[in-house]
């Protein structure tokens, strides 16, 4: 079984026990966490889609709040003698889904 849900703009396909990384979430490690739009549900033969997937829920726990690698940004053009160049460190919530319930 598993679900599609959408969260910080993006969407994931979780089943019990994955672990994700999304957007950065408010809360401390080892809280629970519910994801509000569930998009579908596949289950064992049937498949839930729209209103009677908004119904269920997902739930799961955060297992860690950090930051990703560093990702170098460049912008240049070749005429102007213009060269910008900056890191990035996008923020992250680690969580391990529990249980999708219909």
């Amino acid at each position: 079984m598993y679900a599609v849900i959408k969260t910080g703009g993006k969407q994931y396909r979780v089943a019990p026990g994955d672990t994700i990384r999304i957007e950065r979430v408010e809360g401390k490690v080892g809280e629970k966490l519910n994801f509000g739009e569930v998009l579908a549900i596949h289950g064992d033969k049937k498949v839930f889609v729209g209103d009677d997937a908004a119904k269920a829920t997902v739930t799961g726990k955060i297992v860690q709040q950090g930051r990703a690698k560093k990702l170098t940004v460049l912008k240049f053009k070749r005429t102007n003698q213009y060269k910008i160049q900056r890191g990035h460190r996008q923020n992250f919530t680690a969580v391990q889904v529990s249980d999708i319930k219909i």
